[in-house]
């Protein structure tokens, strides 16, 4: 009885700090989420980006020998800009998904986390936690699951049926054996869209991600991108979110409950040009706080290379002759050189011939071909 008015108490502690779902799993093994991560090692779907072994993911019990039980918290962010800047010709910009506006959410769910930490080590002696947002070793969305907060869509991401699958999820196992919360019965039904929509097959059945074929993984990549996939990117140049746009669930969704995650309007829909010519210092100075910033400005500087391309901006066409000829990575010239035979103006083909006769790397003379390949094509 006493950690049931605890909880509630914690429930309601929540409420006040802004958290805007909570709830309560035990710490036992994710048995059935083991057996799924080792089908997607062996299918080489996982991502890469995953921390600790598939032990270390599924048994809380490793990473905090005492663990009782966890808690699962929730923080919706918003969905639509108010007085977004138009991309126009002459003018492109291009787009961070929602997942990236305002400050970065690792630091706003931890913040929230030690909050209720801070609450439960004050009215409990020798209480213990550990917790995590999005980069530690348990699965968000299962612990999310078995906490009630929301089922597994198709998409393969959490949804709760009053907030959609826009929302930050994070994690704190604790030594305290609170009462567990109920998993929601409700699901996507017979319901494909998103399966239907991912423009490369990466949903490859219901619940089930190729996350090496998934357009937001191939955003956050530091190599060129697959030839194959450059006219599906358009203007996003971090993170990919057909598979929640077209969701029910998240049809008229826009919540706008916490400041942080508010968008600036000039950082999620950036000058193309201006992220081309940016330097370290500015990028992380200007970008440095946005969750999308965590790769640095090379993912970001060849996306937007392709979304220039995608625009067929011709006026971008000296600055990528310039990047083509003087810029030190490899990617970035050679994607340039690409973009530049897209985009199909005469001076560019000329550069890029020119160019080719003293590029070293291999790679980069391959993706000046591919833009020279655009000339014969036109």
């Amino acid at each position: 009885m006493a950690y049931e008015q605890l909880k509630q108490e914690i429930i309601d502690y929540s409420k006040e700090i802004g958290i805007d779902k909570i709830g309560f799993t035990s710490a036992e093994p994710f048995s059935e989420l083991k057996a799924r991560l080792e089908e997607q090692q062996e299918l080489g779907y996982a991502s890469g980006f995953e921390k600790g072994t598939i032990e270390e993911r599924t048994e809380p019990k490793r990473l905090m020998p005492g663990a009782e039980s966890i808690m699962a918290i929730a923080l919706a962010y918003p969905t639509r800009i108010k007085n977004a800047p138009k991309s126009v010709k002459g003018d492109r910009r291009g787009m961070f998904c929602r997942a990236s506006w305002g400050t970065d959410y690792h630091i706003v769910l931890q913040e929230k986390l030690d909050k209720l930490a801070a609450f439960l080590q004050e009215k409990i002696p020798g209480f213990e936690c550990t917790s995590m947002v999005d980069t530690g070793e348990l699965s968000d969305r299962a612990v999310a699951e078995r906490a009630g907060i929301g089922f597994s869509g198709k998409n393969t991401l959490m949804i709760a049926p009053e907030l959609g699958s826009y929302m930050y999820l994070g994690e704190m196992i604790t030594n305290i054996p609170f009462p567990p919360d109920e998993i929601l019965n409700e699901g996507c039904g017979e319901c494909t869209k998103c399966i239907d929509a991912c423009p490369t097959g990466a949903l490859v059945e219901p619940g089930r991600l190729n996350a090496q074929a998934c357009m937001a993984f191939l955003t956050q990549t530091k190599g060129f991108l697959p030839d194959e996939h450059r006219d599906k990117l358009g203007n996003l140049i971090y993170g990919y979110e057909t598979c929640q746009v077209v969701c029910p669930y998240n049809k008229g969704v826009d919540f706008h409950h916490h400041e942080e995650f508010e968008p600036d309007p000039e950082l999620v829909k950036p000058r193309l040009l201006d992220l081309l010519q940016i330097s370290n210092r500015e990028f992380k100075e200007k970008f440095g706080k946005m969750a999308g910033s965590w790769r640095g400005k090379k993912p970001l500087q060849r996306n937007a290379i392709i979304s220039l391309a995608h625009y067929k901006e011709k006026s971008a066409v000296n600055e990528l002759i310039r990047l083509m000829n003087q810029d030190p990575r490899p990617v970035i010239r050679g994607t340039a050189a690409w973009a530049i035979g897209k985009i199909g103006v005469e001076k560019g083909y000329k550069a890029i011939e020119q160019a080719m006769e003293k590029e070293q790397d291999q790679e980069v003379i391959e993706e000046m071909q591919k833009g020279l390949a655009f000339q014969k094509s036109s």
